[in-house]
């Protein structure tokens, strides 16, 4: 084991991978504030859905975060350049993290993607070549890297991939319907619009994500189909970039087909000087048994949180119990109603709250769908009705509607959920059980 772990390859990839990764990195900081996303989703609102347990993070929100982003595209320039490596890296993976925990009406599985990489890439010797910290410091520079790394960085984005896939396996994905409604807001653009909308091309789209995101890396793995596998790649990437829109994602995933390539088609491709290392060394750290065990509970995490939800009572797909941080991509439609209710305890006076008031438009679209985004926001407005000396009850009526499909009781209108605990690995009861239509996990 310790052979194959420490055997000294080749650390081509890694440093031309760190000089992309930063590149990308700094593109998502500067591009959030040039594009509005800050604005609309850090500043504007009155509060942001942080995670349940990490309210203290509202202290961020406000005209602050222009500044904070700022500060972490600053940083990936460093990356980029290979400057001040471990400092700068360390520092985007604490700052995209917090961002990440901060808020999740704009959630999406690439930002959770993002944060894991970061402060993979943290204790990754990706500053050892094409990097300022080795032009500074001939010493520190190295041509070879532990065999471990490649495979960590293979490894976790097989997880991304074969989950993602596995998600897909439920029959709105499978009969085309799921693609039907994502492609319909697509249906404006120029030359594809048109084409988006035929039946076929749902089809095609279903399945060909399937089969991509489940044989991708094996094909990539394997000499034979190596290199159609990298034009598959580069197609479904691009494809979409531009259909789908989902920022760095599809060219980090470009960027990733470097460790499936020899360190020679690499350095010829690129134009890069052949330098040579010894391939054939090991060099095994005083740590190893260390490195190997924290590297084995890591991708046992990762491969069982995604999981998780099928120990959770009811379907994920309605009660988005387990949904996040489990590779689910793009694969439902959701919409929601939702109407508050709070009761003085005391006059027992019953009215419906407008709760839009507290709310940005993204956020009141997002709540009604998202049990623990309903949940937060009962606990904020009782926690406003209690500053004005009121003791209130408070009823949620929200009804969902899936992949287009009629709208269903989501909530038990009659249960206060005021004075209720969230539960993070268990299913909320106050949520009404999925119609038999979603029943199929």
């Amino acid at each position: 084991m310790n052979n194959f772990f420490f055997k000294q390859i080749d650390n081509t990839s890694l440093s031309l991978f760190r000089v992309v990764f930063g590149f990308l990195i700094t593109l998502e900081a500067f591009g959030a504030i040039a594009t509005g996303w800050v604005g609309r989703v850090l500043v504007k609102p009155d509060f942001t859905f942080n995670f349940i347990g990490f309210d203290f993070l509202q202290c961020f929100v406000g005209e602050g975060m222009y500044f904070y982003f700022a500060l972490m595209g600053i940083f990936g320039i460093f990356v980029m350049l290979g400057y001040k490596y471990r400092l700068a890296m360390f520092c985007y993976a604490l700052l995209w993290t917090t961002v990440y925990l901060m808020q999740k009406t704009s959630y999406n599985n690439h930002y959770y993607l993002m944060v894991l990489l970061c402060w993979i890439m943290t204790f990754l010797p990706a500053n050892k070549r094409y990097s300022l910290d080795a032009k500074f410091n001939p010493l520190f520079k190295s041509l070879s890297m532990p065999q471990w790394v490649k495979w960590t960085l293979i490894l976790q984005v097989a997880i991304v991939f074969i989950y993602g896939s596995v998600a897909k396996w439920y029959p709105d994905w499978i009969n085309g319907t799921a693609p039907e409604i994502i492609l319909k807001s697509k249906k404006d653009y120029f030359i594809i619009g048109d084409l988006l909308q035929y039946n076929w091309v749902h089809y095609i789209i279903a399945y060909f994500g399937i089969f991509f995101d489940l044989l991708i890396i094996p094909m990539l793995l394997w000499k034979q189909t190596r290199v159609l596998g990298f034009y598959l790649s580069l197609f479904f990437n691009l494809f979409n970039s531009i259909v789908f829109q989902v920022g760095i994602f599809p060219y980090m995933s470009i960027a990733f087909l470097l460790f499936f390539f020899s360190s020679e088609t690499i350095q010829k491709r690129f134009k890069l000087k052949n330098e040579i290392y010894d391939e054939h060394q090991v060099t095994i750290p005083k740590q190893n048994n260390i490195l190997i065990g924290i590297l084995l509970v890591y991708f046992l995490f990762q491969i069982g949180l995604p999981i998780r939800h099928w120990m959770i009572q009811d379907d994920v797909l309605w009660t988005e119990e387990g949904h996040r941080m489990s590779w689910r991509m793009m694969l439902r439609s959701k919409s929601g109603t939702l109407i508050v209710r709070i009761e003085d305890k005391k006059t027992k006076e019953n009215k419906v709250y407008d709760y839009k008031k507290l709310l940005s438009p993204k956020q009141v679209r997002s709540v009604a769908t998202k049990p623990d985004l309903i949940w937060q926001l009962v606990q904020k407005i009782k926690a406003i009705e209690t500053k004005k000396g009121n003791d209130v009850a408070i009823y949620v009526n929200s009804k969902v509607s899936v992949n287009g499909g009629p709208y269903h009781q989501f909530t038990n209108p009659k249960i206060d959920i005021a004075n209720l605990n969230w539960e993070l690995f268990k299913h909320s009861n106050w949520l009404l059980p999925s119609p038999e239509d979603y029943q199929n996990k």
